[in-house]
């Protein structure tokens, strides 16, 4: 199945990427029009998806130091961005030896709202279902979930548990049964199917075409559909060990695919992102 990138999608892995400034300074919306519109995003769509994102509290409307029409980041939107930096970014190695955290949940009926939010914010997380009202993950989550539920005001219905599986049934056994193994693989070989064509192409160019002008529009759109592909995966697939997951798991491959991509196109990228505004302020990257 073909990749969607929604325009809402990719103004917050534009943000993400690029957009939080030092000094806070806002996003004209004449360069996020500019910036999407190199993605092949058109202006009233553009224009639609801020509202969203506004409306949901993570942009906030600000004039630039010229008095252009501007966005900046909220709190929340921040903090969300910087926690994901860890998933995405992070490339740990897991070891059997790092246990479980385990989330067990009760929410009275009057609340049941509140069990959907739970349930699916836990999912997010990476969480698989080990019983009803039952969700675990690999120990290293424990702070990231604590902070999440704390966050969202989900704490009080949620004790959480550290330890390790004692059986009956093997591990690798009842991984399986706990994660959906063959729906998160199927995620990384369809990244591995849209980007790693891309990373080959790059790793072709020659040194004289890398030093021309179209290399900063290349890499900046290349590594922003990467990484708005890329940011869920880490979510999805929570990172077990090795030794749980089947044979010729194709995690790593995607993993090593997404981080070429990051260091191949990221800062190549900025010159695009830079280009002088006729308003406004350029972007200026962390």
């Amino acid at each position: 199945m073909a990749e969607q990138h929604t325009p809402r999608s990719l103004i917050v892995t534009l943000y993400g990427a690029y957009g939080r400034t030092p000094d806070d300074s806002p996003l004209p919306v004449a360069e996020l029009i500019r910036l999407l519109g190199a993605l092949g995003v058109d202006a009233p769509s553009v224009r639609s998806a801020v509202s969203r994102l506004k409306r949901r509290g993570l942009l906030i409307a600000e004039r630039t130091a010229d008095g252009a029409a501007g966005y900046v980041l909220s709190a929340e939107a921040r903090q969300l961005l910087d926690d994901g930096d860890r998933r995405i970014y992070a490339r740990p190695s897991p070891r059997l030896s790092d246990g479980w955290v385990l989330a067990v949940f009760s929410v009275p009926e009057a609340e049941r709202h509140k069990r959907h939010l739970l349930r699916s914010r836990l999912g997010r997380l990476g969480f698989g279902t080990a019983a009803p009202g039952v969700w675990i993950a690999p120990g290293r989550l424990y702070e990231e979930t604590r902070h999440t539920l704390r966050r969202l005001q989900l704490d009080p219905y949620v004790d959480l548990f550290s330890g390790e599986h004692l059986g009956f049934e093997a591990t690798d056994r009842a991984v399986a049964r706990w994660w959906d193994l063959d729906a998160i693989a199927a995620l990384h070989e369809e990244f591995l199917a849209a980007h790693e064509p891309v990373l080959r192409g790059w790793e072709e160019r020659s040194v004289t075409e890398e030093r021309g002008t179209a290399l900063a529009q290349d890499a900046y759109r290349d590594y922003l559909f990467a990484l708005d592909s890329w940011r869920r995966l880490p979510y999805a697939d929570p990172g077990l060990p090795a030794e749980l997951l089947p044979e010729n798991w194709p995690g790593e491959r995607s993993a090593d695919v997404f981080a070429q991509l990051h260091t191949r196109l990221r800062d190549a990228g900025l010159e695009f992102v830079h280009r002088p505004l006729t308003t406004g302020r350029p972007l200026t990257a962390e």
